[in-house]
């Protein structure tokens, strides 16, 4: 009768969990079969990257199947125009960063991030600074110093880019005058630094996992505020003595007048998708933490960023 007992017990454990667990992986309805999710990086880049992992367990959670469109050309322009141009109906999205910010303040563009919407936020991105591991620099230090004899070369992804932002930064505080070359895509740094005519690139883990697995390049640092949980050994740019702190924000957008509904089962669907489990291998792997900026402060969040920014350009002398 004992074991009886027990085994009952057990039984009934194990159809709760069973029960609570369905519950949890049991996606909500949503009105599309098919969500078309669109960035402006190449196959490869950090925000391709982003939206194609997202999309293998997004549907867990939201009743649709995910598919990837690269909008490519004019530093994110395209993709921008090709978001606001949309039906504001929940069936397009646009994986956002700080590039939409940059490309709408420095091109005369069509649309710019004022003509989207921001949905939500997921994830805070580590920018790092790297360069191949049989060149000659160790550490930053290398870096600025050839730079202070020989200029040097520095890459970025495009010309509105974070990363693109994060270098010329870099310059102006260690007063140095490399050339900083930029790049339709993370992919096409990634040549230019292997093959030497770069010193050093700036990117995501994400698009330079491969590498990195492969032993090809070095990280030197890190513009987070703090090292990395995954790379601990790495400094940030700031330990190193230079005084530039950046972070990457990644989220979704849509088009302008995305209805209540919509945005409700995305608020409530973002939050477990970054507690699942799987999805955390993946993206702590890639050294992304989870920041979920809903959708009601998404919104004041980007405007200030964009303010922010406008005005650090015009006191670079970037803008006029």
């Amino acid at each position: 009768m004992r074991h009886l007992a027990i085994a009952t017990a057990v039984a009934a454990s194990l159809s709760a969990w069973s029960a609570s667990n369905a519950t949890a992986q049991t996606p909500v309805d949503y009105p599309h079969k098919v969500v078309t999710l669109v960035t402006h990086s190449s196959p490869g880049g950090g925000s391709d990257v982003f939206l194609r992992e997202m999309a293998k367990h997004l549907p867990k959670y939201i009743k649709a199947t995910f598919i990837v469109e690269n909008v490519q050309g004019g530093s994110g322009a395209r993709a921008i125009s090709r978001l606001a141009t949309a039906p504001a109906d929940g069936s397009v999205f646009y994986a956002t960063t700080p590039t939409y910010i940059y490309t709408s303040l420095l091109s005369k563009t069509q649309h710019s991030y004022k003509d989207v919407e921001p949905l939500v936020n997921f994830f805070t991105d580590s920018e790092v600074i790297y360069t191949r591991t049989d060149g000659p620099f160790k550490t930053l230090k290398d870096v600025i110093d050839k730079a202070q004899v020989s200029r040097g070369r520095w890459g970025a992804a495009n010309p509105a880019s974070l990363e693109r932002q994060a270098a010329e930064q870099l310059k102006k505080a260690a007063a140095v005058f490399p050339a900083v070359v930029s790049h339709e895509g993370g992919g096409d740094l990634m040549i230019n630094v292997l093959n030497g005519t770069l010193d050093i690139g700036v990117g995501e883990i994400p698009e330079l996992r491969p590498q990195l697995e492969g032993g090809k390049i070095r990280l030197l640092a890190t513009f987070d505020p703090q090292r990395m949980e995954a790379f601990p050994a790495i400094p940030t740019v700031k330990e190193s003595g230079y005084a530039v702190v950046l972070e990457k924000f990644r989220g979704l957008a849509g088009p302008k007048g995305l209805p209540p509904a919509i945005t409700k089962i995305w608020d409530e669907a973002v939050p477990k998708l970054l507690a699942d489990p799987d999805y955390q291998k993946v993206y702590k792997a890639e050294s992304l933490v989870a920041n979920v900026i809903p959708h009601d402060k998404y919104q004041g969040f980007v405007q200030n960023f964009g303010s922010v920014t406008e005005a650090f350009l015009k006191e670079s002398g970037v803008l006029k």
